[in-house]
């Protein structure tokens, strides 16, 4: 079957990957759709350390093809949302409904793919640029058939992160003020976020004045190049500063744009190594500064729900979609995200 893998060296699109079948809590997913997100371009460019080689891709949408044993909330045929958290559902974090947190989670990549005998890593539990793959039960999150594949896929990752972290981690409020420094995949959904918890004011900052008109579309009340003219619009700072880019400087920044018992919220991903400094004495001004996995998400409940509020007008899905490319495309495909060309590219097989 195709696939993307990166080895190291190359990203290459192979078609003789092969992978094994379900075992007991396993789902295997005929993939449909993938968006191609930062985060993949990460591990290409060792930002994102990986054992290698890998087969790429963690935002995907298919249809179910196997299950394992004891598993009983999809069946062949269903439609599904792939989640990257591959939570054990047992240990404290689970049971606290943080399966974000879960340790079974975090760092432990398997091996489902092989090619010529020679076993692959699986990306983020996922690896959703392959014809197939092989997922926990718990990662598999059943939606209505009337939905897109190639908009559904955006559920898994885009989506969940952005509205994730405004509903679950920052819990924007009615009224509340907010600032989303990226418009990118994610910066879109913090917008689009915001708009539906109901914040009066959203700042969306980008240095690309091309992103403005889709930006406002996903509900931006404001949109300026640079941060510098932020508090021309929020005098007193903002109530919500998101960080969607993965840079030092601007997650400094967001920082200094908060208003009294203001929240940074750090969503970009810089180098494994990277430190940012800011102003210890803001912070007695009840400030905080969250970081946020994931959305801090519950993706059977939290994909279900959105999926829902596509389907009634309220979540914007296919507009995120700014093109689709064949899976041989690949590299096409990633030099647009690179340039940032578009919101979301989506990788069809």
């Amino acid at each position: 079957m195709r696939g993307v893998v990166f080895d190291g060296k190359q990203t290459e699109v192979v078609d003789d990957l092969e992978i094994r079948d379900p075992g007991p809590g396993e789902v295997l997913v005929a993939v449909a759709a993938a968006g191609l997100c930062h985060s993949d371009l990460s591990v290409v460019d060792g930002t994102i350390p990986f054992p290698l080689p890998v087969v790429l891709g963690h935002e995907g949408a298919g249809v179910v093809e196997a299950v394992g044993a004891g598993v009983v909330h999809v069946v062949p045929g269903d439609h599904v949302a792939l989640s990257t958290l591959a939570s054990c559902g047992a240990c404290a974090q689970c049971d606290r409904g943080r399966p974000t947190m879960c340790r079974k989670a975090i760092g432990m990549p398997g091996q489902p793919f092989s090619r010529g005998g020679t076993p692959l890593y699986q990306f983020a539990s996922n690896s959703a640029f392959a014809e197939r793959t092989l997922v926990k039960a718990v990662q598999a999150v059943r939606i209505p058939a009337d939905i897109p594949l190639a908009s559904a896929a955006l559920m898994g990752c885009g989506v969940v992160t952005g509205i994730g972290a405004v509903l679950n981690r920052a819990k924007v409020d009615r009224g509340d003020t907010v600032v989303v420094i990226g418009t990118g995949g994610i910066g879109l959904n913090v917008i689009q976020g915001a708009r539906i918890a109901g914040a009066l004011t959203i700042v969306a900052v980008d240095t690309n004045p091309a992103k403005e008109a889709v930006a406002r579309q996903f509900g931006a009340t404001h949109f300026l190049t640079s941060t510098e003219g932020v508090r021309e619009i929020l005098p007193t700072g903002a109530d919500h500063a998101f960080e969607c880019v993965g840079r030092t400087e601007l997650i400094r920044q967001a920082i200094d744009l908060l208003d009294r018992r203001g929240q940074a919220i750090l969503l970009g991903v810089p180098a494994a190594t990277a430190e940012a400094s800011f102003l210890v004495s803001s912070m007695y001004l009840d400030k905080s500064i969250l970081g946020c996995r994931y959305g801090s998400s519950r993706p059977q409940r939290d994909i279900a729900l959105y999926a829902e509020l596509y389907r009634t007008g309220r979540l914007m899905l296919d507009e995120l979609v700014t093109e689709t490319y064949p899976v041989e495309d690949f590299a096409k495909a990633a030099d647009d995200a690179h340039h940032g060309r578009v919101a979301r590219g989506v990788l069809v097989f």
